[in-house]
């Protein structure tokens, strides 16, 4: 045991020395994000260094990964399904519930850990001359890499209740999950900068955070919506490329474990999904492109603030 903690803890003194040793350059040179994927190896070595940060110390290492993601879905199941009665009448309420917790926990964690991404580097950001742009992404990437667990149990649990899985949901699913990269990667360049000159904006993404669990369909059904809210306020609510995100997963992996997987989708997903979707994965795209040009715009002035 010993010699294991050793041996990974030098491995981490390598990479950071690895890290240290990257040839330095006018930052000016390596701006954008095809920069940062040219660099796939700084990369690596980023989200390698950010996982084994997260689970240094820990007696159940990775293990975290699925009894985070397990509590949350438990917690919000007894209070939301049991205690509230959202789960009744509902079929597989659970399974519909966690289908969104999955898109939510990844949009979140990338939108949080990616504005507090160049603060809590401003080490590495002094000593190397790579994108800054890559310090969000890989948090990004650390936080997908989490996701993999989450979607392992939602393929068990949907298999014991019968899930019929189909090349349509899984397009949904892979969509999904862009939706959700691409918008949490556009937030977390904005507001990392953000952080930069102002703290406050740490804070205030929790509350942000805080709010999009409840304004997406993931402890309720997308029908509450539909049947419950003028038209105009339905639209609105669709333009929000999360919750959209959150049908699509459902979509992907609730819908087929009902009896009638054609009735609940009629019943529980909006019409015009595809378009809706393709809506909003534009709006995701140009966020991003704009969020891209203000970090480029600040990014020379985060050194010095730092």
């Amino acid at each position: 045991m010993t010699e294991t903690t050793g041996s990974t803890g030098t491995q981490a003194l390598v990479d950071r020395h690895r890290l240290a040793d990257v040839p330095l350059a006018s930052p000016s040179a390596h701006q954008g994000l095809l920069e940062v994927f040219r660099r796939r190896y700084v990369l690596r070595l980023l989200v390698k260094r950010e996982v084994q940060g997260r689970y240094e110390g820990s007696f159940l290492g990775f293990l975290w990964s699925y009894i985070n993601p397990l509590s949350q879905f438990f917690i919000y199941w007894f209070f939301m399904g049991k205690i509230l009665g959202a789960s009744h009448g509902f079929e597989n309420y659970p399974v519909h519930m966690f289908a969104g917790l999955i898109i939510v926990h990844f949009f979140t964690e990338t939108f949080g850990a990616g504005t507090r991404s160049l603060v809590g580097n401003k080490g590495l950001i002094a000593k190397m001359s790579v994108p800054r742009e890559m310090f969000p992404v890989a948090t990004m990437l650390v936080s997908l890499w989490h996701v993999a667990p989450q979607i392992l149990i939602l393929i068990g649990v949907g298999i014991m209740e019968g899930w019929q899985p189909d090349m349509v949901g899984m397009m949904c699913a892979v969509v999904a999950v862009l939706i959700a990269m691409i918008l949490g990667t556009a937030l977390a360049l904005l507001f990392s900068t953000a952080n930069v000159f102002f703290r406050d904006f740490g804070s205030f993404v929790g509350i942000i955070n805080n709010y999009v669990r409840f304004a997406v369909p993931m402890l309720y059904p997308f029908s509450l919506v539909r049947d419950n809210l003028p038209t105009w306020v339905t639209h609105l609510y669709l333009c929000d490329p999360v919750a959209i995100a959150c049908l699509l997963f459902q979509r992907a992996f609730w819908v087929g474990t009902t009896a009638d997987p054609t009735r609940s989708a009629a019943e529980t997903l909006p019409d015009h999904l595809g378009l809706w979707t393709l809506g909003n994965l534009i709006a995701a795209v140009l966020i991003l492109v704009v969020a891209q040009r203000v970090f480029q715009k600040f990014e020379n002035k985060v050194p010095e603030r730092l």
